[in-house]
């Protein structure tokens, strides 16, 4: 059962709702946290994203998680809500892993609580996103889709 990934992409993927104006600001504060720039990133709405949710059997049109795919051109679980973000998180060097710790100590049950709680207000607050050049044009090779 595999997804029909890009040829570009590679590593560590994070699906996300590319409307979301919290999702994309998060999504800008890893890029700044990956000096590694290990992570690579795809709305859900994308035909690649699309497609490997249909191939694990995830829903298409629930763009209130995140999936975080630990190799994309491998197997491996898909990570969804907070267990996507501390992965994401421990992808990145210094202060991202650091965040990963703290966050991680909160048990899980509250933190997805609180993630589907954020996920019901999030247009409400932060809006949807209105596409803008990326601060650093080379981050721009990070996204397919």
């Amino acid at each position: 059962m595999t997804a029909a990934p890009t040829s570009a992409a590679t590593g560590p993927v994070l699906l996300f709702d590319g409307e979301c104006g919290l999702c994309n600001r998060c999504v800008r504060l890893l890029l700044r946290l990956d000096r590694h720039a290990r992570l690579r990133f795809a709305p859900l709405q994308s035909p690649p994203a699309q497609a490997y949710l249909r191939a694990r059997g995830l829903p298409v049109t629930d763009f209130d998680s995140l999936v975080f795919v630990s190799d994309w051109a491998g197997a491996g679980p898909p990570l969804l809500r907070t267990d996507g973000v501390l992965a994401a998180l421990r992808a990145c060097p210094g202060l991202g892993r650091m965040l990963a710790a703290v966050l991680g100590v909160v048990p899980a049950g509250w933190r997805d609580r609180a993630y589907k709680l954020v996920a019901r207000w999030r247009y409400r607050i932060w809006g949807e996103w209105r596409p803008r050049p990326l601060p650093r044009p080379e981050w721009q090779d990070r996204f397919f889709g």
